[in-house]
This record gives C-alpha cells, sequence and structure tokens, in this order.
C-alpha cells in the first residue's frame, strides 16, 4: 500500500508540525464588521490530530499569522507547540527541534504556499494538501488526495498512524 521511501520517512517521525490556512483550512479568511477573524476548521482532521497527540507523536503549528481562532483549536486540540506571528518558519522550527532534542528526519510538516517551503525543505516528511501550489508540491514527499480545510490533515495523520502501528 505505501511505497518503500514513504514508510521508511514515515516510521521517523515524532513531531508533526501543520500550517494553518489552506492546510488546517480551506485557506478563507472571513471577517465581521468588527475585524473579527473566523476559520473554518475539519472535524475529521482535529480528530488525525488529537490521535496522533495521544499516541505520542508531538503536534505543532507554525503560522506566520496572529489569531485567536487559532489559538483556541490549538488549545481544543491538546497540541503540543504553538507558533504564530513567525514570518520565517525554519527559525522557529529550528527551536521546536532543539527544544524536543530532535532532527529533522524525525520531523513532519505540511504546508500549502511559498512561505513553507523553506521547511518543506528540510523535514524527514514533507507533506501538503491536493490544493498546494505547484513549488511545495514539488518537494513535498505525499501530496494528500484531499484539499487543504477538506480531510488532508486527516489522510496524513491516519497514514502516520497505520505506518508506525499506532494505539490511542
Amino acid at each position: 500500500m505505501f511505497n518503500i521511501d514513504l514508510r521508511s520517512r514515515v516510521s521517523k517521525i515524532k513531531l508533526f508540525v501543520f500550517d494553518v490556512d489552506g492546510v488546517m483550512t480551506d485557506g478563507g479568511i472571513i471577517y465581521d464588521e468588527n475585524g473579527v477573524e473566523y476559520k473554518i476548521f475539519n472535524a475529521k482532521d482535529g480528530q488525525g490530530i488529537v490521535m496522533l497527540t495521544k499516541a505520542g507523536i508531538k503536534t505543532a503549528i507554525i503560522t506566520a499569522r496572529n489569531s485567536e481562532a487559532v489559538r483556541h483549536r490549538f488549545e481544543n486540540l491538546g497540541m503540543t507547540k504553538l507558533y504564530m506571528g513567525q514570518k520565517n518558519k525554519l527559525i522557529a522550527m529550528k527551536e521546536m527541534l532543539n527544544e524536543f532534542k530532535l532532527d529533522f528526519s524525525e520531523a513532519a510538516y505540511m504546508g500549502d504556499d511559498l512561505p513553507d517551503l523553506c521547511v518543506l525543505k528540510e523535514v524527514g516528511f514533507a507533506c501538503c494538501p491536493s490544493d498546494a501550489v505547484n513549488e511545495v508540491k514539488s518537494v513535498c514527499h505525499y501530496i494528500s488526495s484531499r484539499r487543504g480545510g477538506r480531510g488532508a490533515v486527516r489522510e496524513v495523520t491516519d497514514i502516520i498512524y497505520k505506518i508506525q502501528r499506532l494505539s490511542v
């Protein structure tokens, strides 16, 4: 079902980091008349993250934006680490790897756009939704059959869960 290279990469993963807009959401941003931001998250994607966290995989978010909706989602899912307002995502990733005493080969990252390339090029398992930009797709080890915010996260968390034979 999974090729040898994918199995090898995924078997090492101890940390899975996600971008938000276009990965955990469909990329849409809604503002009300007071400028309050709203995002729509996929419940099945969230369940995939919860399952990984409960199985001992550290889960994190690195996003260039600051959003209380993202903070709430992070807390609701019980994720390990949150970096918001990170214009250079590689700096945040290196800081996290150092804190957890991991190297890039033990990290997965899911992104969809150009600001994610710096991390995707370094991690052991780079993945993206099907609607990611072509530059991102060209460096990823796995491209989901699903779009951002529409099950892409769950598809990839399930792959890690199956390959590592995790249990909650």
